[in-house]
């Protein structure tokens, strides 16, 4: 076997390629006296930082922490605002409109009641209470479908009327026609005493619309032009 150790010219032995660069190696190796640090020699001991479970290594390589979800700027002006969202309706929540019909209806009007049953149940009552505080105590009041009571309408269609009489002071009687079925339709009146009524009035026929008070009102105001109420 050759020698391997080199001699130079002046007859020195030169150390070799491995000699010089074993002090290198070990010094970048080498571990500093000031503190402890890793390096990159692989260990026997130690495992594999990436192979190795996290709760049964301390060294292993721990996963990246996930950033906050950040909210869309829109969305997150509307939840300032307390605006809900556009699915909110998906949702089962209810609309304005849904809001609203679930509210208490209003009651439906006397006026819009049948005919008959505004008359027997409404129109009668309040007419008996307002004539009788007149001063009239003796008052009687029915509603029928009869013929009209005067002369010259003896052909004519029966209808429905109110007719009311009292013996206060002499007989006084008067009927109120609708022969419309309707509130809202003609009306007419006569009355009399003592004898057949000989004339047909109109009654209230100016009005636009015709409710419950304006027709108390309406024959008590013309049975007090007949000076039939009060002290007349």
């Amino acid at each position: 076997m050759a020698d391997q150790t080199n001699h130079n010219q002046a007859g020195e032995v030169a150390p070799s390629t491995v000699d010089k660069q074993a002090p290198s190696v070990a010094e970048e190796h080498a571990p500093s006296t000031d503190s402890p640090e890793p390096t990159d020699l692989p260990s026997a001991n130690a495992p594999d930082p990436q192979a190795a479970n996290p709760e049964d290594n301390p060294n292993a390589a721990k996963p990246a922490a996930v950033p906050p979800k950040r909210e869309k700027p829109a969305a997150a002006a509307k939840a300032a605002t307390g605006e809900k969202p556009a699915g909110a309706a998906a949702t089962g929540e209810k609309p304005a409109a849904a809001a609203k019909a679930a509210k208490k209806e209003k009651a439906p009007a006397v006026e819009d009641k049948p005919f008959v049953e505004f008359i027997e149940q409404d129109y009668l009552p309040a007419l008996q209470k307002a004539i009788a505080q007149q001063g009239v105590q003796d008052l009687q009041m029915s509603f029928a479908k009869q013929k009209v009571p005067i002369t010259g309408f003896e052909s004519a269609e029966e209808c429905w009327q109110i007719i009311g009489s009292w013996k206060e002071t002499g007989l006084r009687q008067f009927n109120l026609y609708f022969p419309e079925e309707d509130i809202q339709g003609k009306k007419g009146f006569s009355c009399n005493e003592g004898k057949k009524p000989s004339t047909l009035e109109s009654f209230l026929i100016d009005e636009r619309r015709i409710t419950l008070d304006l027709l108390v009102f309406g024959l008590v105001q013309r049975l007090d032009g007949q000076k039939w109420l009060g002290i007349n």
